[in-house]
C-alpha cells in the first residue's frame, strides 16, 4: 500500500528534476562559449532580446527548424548565427533553407529529392528572377495568392531576413568590440573569442545591467522549452493511463495523474516565465492563447480527477494540454512569440479581463469537446460499456459546459465593453464578436436542450464535440484566414488545417450518435 503512495511521488518528482536539469549550464561547444555570446542582448522587432532568441527564431523562420545536421554533427542556432555574422563563406554554403514546393524548386533549377534543404549558395545565381516573381506575388492580397505565388513570397522573405540577420550587432557593442568577437570566431579561436566576449559582457553589465539581466533570463527560458518538456510529461501520463487500463490501475492511474500534475507545474512555470519576461498578462497573440488554453484545460481536468476518481479527467487534460502545446509549437514557427503588441490590443488591464476570460471560456469549451471525444471511444471500443460510465462522463461534460458558459459569456460581454471604448460601439457584428456570441448561444443550447429533456446523454456529447467546431471557427478561422477588426494575420495553411480539424468532429460527432453496431461484432447470417 505504501508503494503505491510512493512511487507516483518518486515518478513525478523525477520529470520535474529532469525538466529542471535544462536549466543547468551547457559546456562549452568545441571550448567556444557560446551562452556567454547567447546572452548578449539585441534590439530587433521593436525589443531587447538575446541574441540566442533571435538566432532560434531567425532559425525556425528560414528552416522551420531550431538545430540541424552539417558536416556530421548537430548545429545549434547560436553556431548557425556567428557563421551567418562572421563566416558567411560557411553559412551561404549550409543547407539552411527549406523549400517544399515543386514550381519553386523548378524555378530556382533544383530537382526535387528526399532531401528539401538548401543552401543560399545554391539559390544565388536565381536571385534576379526570384526577386521578380517575388514582387509580383507581394503584390497580390495575401488571401487571393496562388499555391505557387505563396510559395514564392514565403521564400524570398525568408531570404531577406536571412541577409538582414547576417548585419545584427548587439545592442551597445563598438564596432571594435564587434569586430573582435568576429576575428576571433572566423579564425576558430576559442580563447580569443572566450574573452572577447567576457569583455563585451562585461561593459555591458557595467553600462546596462538591467538589459543585460533580462536578455540572460530568456535565454534561460529559451534553453528550458518548458512547453515542450511539458507537452512530453503529458504524453507519458497519457501512456500510463492507458497501460492502468490493462492492468494495476490503482497503481498507474495514481501515477498518471501525479504525472499529469507534474506537467501541469511545467506548463505552469513556462506561463508565468512568459507573464515576467513579457511584463504582460498571459495571453497576447494566437501562440500564447494556445498555451493558455491547454494550461487552463489541464487544470479543469485535474480538478475533476480529484472530483470523479475514475482516469477520465487525466485523460482529457493530458490529451488537451498535449494537443495545445503541439498547436503552440507550429504556431512558434512564424518567429518571435514575444512580439510587440499591436496598437489595438495594448491594454494590460482588458488583456488580463476580457482576453483571459474569454480564453478560459475557449478552454472549457474544448474540455468538454474533448470528454465528448472520449465517450464516443468508449461506447464503441469497450467491450461491456459500464452505464456508470457513460453516466460520469456525462455528468463531467455538463459541469464542463456550465463553466465554459459563464467565462464565454462574461469575457463576451467584458469585449464588448472594451470595443465600445476602443471603437466607440458596443457591438458591431464583426466575425469575432459573431464567433463569441455563438459559443454563449452553443452552450445555451446544450444545457436547455438537456434541461429540457430533448437529448439524454448521446445528444449532450454529441453537441458537446459539434462545439469544438464553433469554437475553433472563432479562435482560429477569424484570427488566421483574414476576416473583419479582430484577425491579426493571414496563414493560408491554417484553411486546410482548420477544415481537416472540422470534418474530424462532425464524422466524431456522428460516430458518437450512431448504434454501437459500429464496433463490428460477429453477428450471425440469416439464410
Amino acid at each position: 500500500m505504501k508503494l503505491i503512495k510512493v512511487i507516483p511521488w518518486g515518478i513525478a518528482l523525477l520529470a520535474m528534476v529532469a525538466s529542471a536539469a535544462t536549466l543547468l549550464p551547457q559546456g562549452k561547444v568545441r571550448g567556444f562559449d557560446l551562452d556567454g555570446f547567447a546572452a548578449l542582448p539585441v534590439l530587433e522587432g521593436g525589443r531587447i532580446k538575446p541574441l540566442d532568441s533571435l538566432a532560434r527564431n531567425s532559425l525556425l523562420v528560414i528552416r522551420s527548424q531550431q538545430s540541424f545536421q552539417d558536416l556530421g554533427r548537430t548545429l545549434g542556432a547560436d553556431e548557425w548565427l556567428l557563421d551567418l555574422l562572421f563566416r558567411p563563406e560557411v553559412s551561404d554554403a549550409q543547407l539552411s533553407f527549406v523549400i517544399n514546393d515543386p514550381d519553386v524548386l523548378g524555378l530556382l533549377g533544383l530537382r526535387q529529392t528526399s532531401n528539401r534543404y538548401f543552401s543560399f549558395k545554391g539559390m544565388e545565381p536565381f536571385l534576379p528572377e526570384l526577386e521578380r516573381q517575388a514582387t509580383a506575388a507581394q503584390a497580390v492580397e495575401a488571401q487571393a495568392r496562388t499555391r505557387f505565388e505563396q510559395a514564392i513570397a514565403n521564400l524570398f522573405e525568408r531570404l531577406v531576413l536571412f541577409r538582414r540577420v547576417a548585419e545584427t550587432k548587439a545592442a551597445g557593442a563598438s564596432p571594435e568590440q564587434w569586430t573582435r568577437v568576429g576575428r576571433a570566431w572566423a579564425s576558430q579561436d576559442a580563447p580569443a573569442f572566450n574573452a572577447a566576449v567576457a569583455d563585451l559582457a562585461a561593459d555591458e553589465r557595467t553600462q546596462r545591467p538591467e538589459t543585460v539581466q533580462a536578455a540572460w533570463r530568456e535565454m534561460l527560458f529559451n534553453r528550458a522549452q518548458p512547453f515542450y518538456v511539458g507537452m512530453i510529461i503529458y504524453v507519458l501520463a497519457l501512456l500510463t493511463l492507458f497501460a492502468s487500463w490493462m492492468g494495476k490501475p490503482a497503481l498507474l492511474q495514481r501515477t498518471a495523474l501525479m504525472l499529469l500534475c507534474a506537467g501541469a507545474l511545467v506548463h505552469t512555470a513556462g506561463l508565468a516565465a512568459r507573464i515576467l519576461l513579457q511584463g504582460r498578462p498571459p495571453v497576447t497573440n494566437l501562440y500564447s492563447s494556445a498555451i493558455f488554453i491547454g494550461w487552463a484545460a489541464v487544470l479543469v481536468g485535474i480538478v475533476l480527477e480529484r472530483i470523479y476518481r475514475r482516469g477520465f479527467g487525466t485523460a482529457v487534460a493530458a490529451a488537451s494540454g498535449f494537443a495545445s502545446l503541439i498547436v503552440a509549437h507550429h504556431l512558434a514557427s512564424d518567429g518571435d512569440t514575444m512580439e510587440m503588441m499591436r496598437a489595438v490590443l495594448d491594454s494590460n488591464f482588458w488583456l488580463a479581463t476580457h482576453v483571459v476570460t474569454v480564453t478560459i471560456g475557449y478552454s472549457g469549451a474544448f474540455l468538454a469537446g474533448a470528454l465528448g471525444l472520449g465517450y464516443t471511444a468508449w461506447r464503441h471500443l469497450a467491450r461491456h460499456p459500464d452505464p456508470a460510465t457513460g453516466k460520469t462522463l456525462a455528468s463531467m461534460a455538463y459541469g464542463v459546459i456550465c463553466f465554459a458558459l459563464f467565462f464565454s459569456f462574461v469575457g463576451t460581454v467584458l469585449g464588448g465593453i472594451w470595443a465600445d471604448q476602443s471603437w466607440g460601439r458596443f457591438w458591431g457584428w464583426d466575425p469575432k464578436e459573431n464567433g463569441a456570441l455563438l459559443i454563449v448561444l452553443w452552450n445555451a443550447t446544450i444545457l436547455h436542450s438537456r434541461w429540457g429533456g430533448f437529448v439524454r446523454e448521446k445528444g449532450l456529447m454529441a453537441m458537446a464535440i459539434f462545439g469544438n467546431v464553433i469554437t475553433s471557427l472563432s479562435w482560429f478561422g477569424v484570427n488566421m484566414l483574414g476576416v473583419g477588426l479582430h484577425s491579426y494575420g493571414f496563414m493560408d495553411s491554417a484553411f486546410f488545417a482548420l477544415s481537416f480539424f472540422i470534418g474530424s468532429q462532425i464524422v466524431a460527432m456522428l460516430l458518437c450518435l450512431a448504434p454501437r453496431r459500429l464496433q463490428f461484432r460477429h453477428q450471425p447470417v440469416a439464410l
